[in-house]
């Protein structure tokens, strides 16, 4: 009976232990007023669907200070990734009307990794983003509803600026991650 009664025991730390985790993962972006949060990358397709069973990954992410001053850092780890191809995640904000990093403006490369031989990534930094009233727009309009995040190939940018692109190797995210704009 005693043997019986630690065995029912341990299953159940080891089913806390790993239903507790699932449990967790939650949504994306930041708990109401925190400055932490997460945000998921995904490969997409030309419907800007998530590719099933495409690469992906989870950017963790805190953000500090406020205004021009306002940094972000944190630690992205990719999957699914073309090995030995060097990436970078970038931090750029939604401009409207082409909320692209094209025509010359400037992303911030938030940090850069090799994928190693199992196609896994990670990348690490910290770096200032500024505020929302110091990014470039287009026009007069800036959308405040938050920015984005992407894992580009490294060879796509120069001096911070895109010079190349190549959707199908990148990771997109599926939510905007919100700088207090």
């Amino acid at each position: 009976m005693k043997r019986f009664l630690i065995l029912v025991v341990v299953v159940a730390m080891m089913t806390a232990l790993i239903v507790t985790p699932v449990m967790a993962a939650g949504k994306n972006g930041q708990s109401g007023k925190s400055n932490v949060g997460h945000v998921y990358l995904y490969e997409k397709d030309a419907d800007w669907e998530a590719v099933a069973g495409g690469a992906w990954g989870k950017y963790n992410y805190k953000l500090s200070d406020e205004g021009e001053l306002t940094e972000v850092s944190g630690v992205f780890n990719g999957h699914g990734l073309d090995a030995d191809v060097e990436y970078s995640l970038i931090y750029y904000p939604e401009v409207a009307p082409n909320p692209w990093p094209t025509g010359g403006y400037e992303v911030v490369v938030i940090g850069s990794g090799m994928a190693n031989e199992d196609g896994n990534v990670h990348i690490t930094g910290a770096v200032v983003i500024g505020g929302p009233d110091t990014q470039p727009a287009i026009g007069d309009y800036v959308d405040m509803t938050g920015d984005k995040i992407w894992l580009v190939l490294s060879s796509d940018l120069t001096d911070s600026v895109m010079t190349g692109w190549n959707p199908s190797e990148y990771l997109f995210d599926d939510d905007l991650i919100n700088t207090g704009a």
